[in-house]
């Protein structure tokens, strides 16, 4: 498959990438990118939430009144989740909420999300991001040149660049992140992607 490359300036450059069809032209796969989604966002869960049982709860284990002749229910403490202050009832408590998922499960949402990208012309190829400086204007003005502008967009580098990092910053709806550190979220969450030659070769290797 062949795929036009732009330039900074949303101009065709001429040229055409030659990208592999088993890893950009795969059959879709939904169940395979929901379970790759839910890893991600489970393992990004802090699990910190936290509700003192019985235990824990500081005060007197006397027992508040006699245990018969009141006209009310037997209490043993004030601890007890039935009372105001009391230790809560299987309450919420710290835990890990990632799990595993394979690599080649991993790999083949990934597919597909570029695979139904491409086929729905969601993917702009470029050159190369040229920025010599962090300049929010020059981000912004490469985002209307190319026609994405109003659009929730991923810029994706070959290797980390700061100065699209930065000049994307203060720019609403732009995600930047490089060919190593893609994930599965962003590459959902994205309406519009651009990617660099590099990028893509580099992508293209790691999901064969």
């Amino acid at each position: 498959m062949k795929l036009k490359v732009l330039n900074i300036q949303g101009k065709e450059t001429g040229r055409d990438l030659s990208v592999s069809d088993k890893v950009f032209k795969s059959e879709p796969n939904s169940h395979v990118v929901y379970l790759a989604v839910k890893q991600y966002m489970a393992n990004n869960r802090q699990g910190t939430h936290k509700a003192k049982p019985r235990a824990e709860i500081t005060g007197s284990t006397r027992k508040i009144k006699k245990q018969k002749g009141t006209g009310t229910a037997r209490a043993g403490s004030i601890k007890s989740p039935l009372f105001r202050g009391g230790g809560r009832t299987f309450g919420p408590l710290p835990r890990d909420y990632s799990f595993k998922l394979n690599k080649k499960v991993k790999k083949l949402a990934k597919k597909s999300v570029f695979s139904t990208k491409i086929a729905n012309k969601n993917i702009l190829i470029l050159d190369e991001f040229s920025f010599e400086k962090p300049n929010s204007k020059k981000c912004i003005k490469m985002l209307s040149d190319l026609g994405i502008k109003s659009d929730k967009s991923l810029l994706i580098s070959e290797i980390k660049n700061d100065n699209l990092l930065l000049s994307s910053r203060n720019v609403e709806k732009v995600e930047v992140t490089n060919s190593n550190e893609l994930d599965i979220y962003s590459l959902m969450n994205a309406a519009k992607i651009v990617i660099t030659e590099a990028a893509m070769k580099n992508i293209e290797n790691l999901l064969k």
